[in-house]
């Protein structure tokens, strides 16, 4: 996946696209930034790794449009959602709703009658199924909905 986005940064060099060559800079400065937490090289990153730091600029990204829509800075909202939209093409495929919804279930169906105290225990379960197909806001948000 590294190799990949260095390929389309000097892709995106030699087309004059700054907008994606400034987000690509980013992705591999969060890459960077992992590597030295974990006292590793960058390329020693697992896969696992390299995801949880796309997933986490990608959302970065979505709260910053989020912000910027609330304040009525559309272009800045729209520049932050078209470099989430850049990230979250390495990025695993998202489940729909449908299918965390059936996680969900699944998982609550394991506790017999779960009640809101169990939220956080099922978050982690459907969490850890899931991995990084799904957002973690969005499986909180199912879960609430579910044991409502």
């Amino acid at each position: 996946m590294q190799e990949q986005i260095d390929k389309d940064l000097k892709a995106a060099m030699l087309a004059g696209d700054k907008a994606k060559v400034e987000t690509l800079r980013g992705l591999k400065n969060g890459l960077q930034y992992q590597a030295v937490n974990l006292n590793v090289k960058i390329e020693a990153l697992s896969i696992e790794q390299v995801q949880k730091v796309l997933a986490a600029e990608a959302k970065r990204r979505q709260e910053a449009a989020d912000i910027y829509t609330t304040a009525g800075e559309t272009e800045r909202a729209a520049k932050e959602l078209s470099e989430k939209k850049i990230i979250e093409a390495y990025l695993p495929e998202q489940l729909d709703e449908t299918a965390v919804k059936s996680a969900i279930e699944e998982e609550i169906s394991q506790f017999g009658s779960p009640s809101m105290q169990d939220m956080g225990k099922i978050i982690g379960a459907v969490k850890a199924k899931l991995d990084s197909s799904a957002d973690g806001a969005t499986i909180a948000r199912l879960v609430k909905e579910v044991l409502s």
